[in-house]
């Protein structure tokens, strides 16, 4: 059985790559980036995807949308600090946030499914966001659950936890458990030694064997907050224990001529330059993205787009969810 779904906030299409796995055929993909558009496009022509500001979005004027099963988005991050600061108005990440709500009121979706950053589902900080949203969704007959998930124990190679908001109507919410979580993702080494050992780098194996942990978490590359790189200071350390020089995304893996070194301090910058960078194909492995879905816009871009997505796998493990609490029951079909 197929499902329909309305996908906002697409970006490079993790998310609608995953819940594709999982029975839901996209009715528009929606995102206000140019490049990520583009991805989509050249990946699955047809897909009806718009470039357009999901804060102009109007869904009565586009009948195919209205009603459909599932509502699926992955606003921008909302920013955090336990310090209570945010790098930009917080008014303009909930905003975000709250043009999702609004649209379902909107379209009336069966289903609607949501997730952002963990910190959305467990802190107090983001009580008022929660409170909004169950009582706007609670109002038009849906029910609310929360859950925190990490894409590692569901085939993604990386430590990457998610907040996720679902939905559901009428009885759906009777029908839903949330997906299960499996082993443990397979460690950095084992995942990228064949990209690493691709151009004939002949220290390829000393590298694997020193990447014997699950990826760190990928962030930053965020459009408007610097460049492409592997996020703060914080998270160079983390990649530059395992034998990555997070300050930047390469162009292609290490070739013959190029020395590692590991630094005796995964802090020191200077140092961190003797090690492999991860080029935008690799990061995109570490996603749980098939290899042969195509990123447009260059490197830059490509690392944006991938960097901030809901992994595919991770979409299809709550898709199936989703799906299973959509069906209706055998006495339902036959009554």
């Amino acid at each position: 059985m197929r499902f329909r779904s309305l996908d906002v906030y697409a970006g490079a299409g993790g998310q609608a790559l995953g819940l594709e796995r999982a029975g839901f055929d996209p009715v528009m993909l929606i995102d206000d980036d140019a490049h990520a558009c583009a991805t989509l496009q050249v990946n699955r022509p047809n897909w009806d995807v718009r470039r357009t500001d999901l804060l102009e979005f109007v869904g009565s004027d586009h009948p195919q949308v209205l009603d459909v099963d599932l509502l699926a988005a992955g606003p921008p991050r909302m920013r955090f600090s336990r310090a209570g600061k945010r790098n930009r108005p917080e008014s303009e990440d909930r905003d975000t946030w709250k043009a999702v709500v609004w649209l379902a009121l909107e379209v009336s979706p069966r289903a609607l499914l949501m997730e952002n950053v963990p910190h959305l589902v467990r802190e107090e900080a983001f009580a008022e966001v929660r409170a909004f949203t169950e009582e706007e969704l609670e109002r038009a007959g849906y029910r609310c659950s929360w859950r925190v998930l990490d894409a590692r124990y569901f085939g993604v190679p990386q430590c990457r936890e998610h907040g996720v908001l679902v939905a559901l109507k009428d009885d759906g919410m009777e029908r839903f458990s949330w997906p299960e979580p499996g082993s443990d993702a397979p460690v950095l080494g084992d995942v990228l030694y064949p990209s690493m050992a691709s151009r004939g780098w002949p220290q390829a194996d000393e590298w694997a064997a020193g990447a014997n942990e699950v990826a760190p978490t990928i962030v930053g590359g965020a459009t408007g907050r610097g460049g492409a790189d592997l996020g703060p200071s914080g998270s160079k350390r983390k990649w530059a224990r395992l034998g990555v020089n997070g300050g930047s995304i390469g162009d292609e893996p290490p070739g013959p001529d190029f020395v590692m070194v590991r630094p005796e301090d995964p802090g020191d910058a200077q140092a961190r330059k003797a090690l492999p960078k991860l080029t935008t194909d690799q990061v995109k492995v570490l996603q749980g993205f098939p290899q042969d879905w195509r990123l447009e816009g260059g490197k830059t871009s490509g690392y944006r787009q991938v960097g901030h997505a809901l992994p595919p796998p991770l979409a299809c493990a709550l898709g199936e969810r989703i799906a299973i609490a959509l069906e209706k029951p055998e006495t339902d079909r036959h009554s």
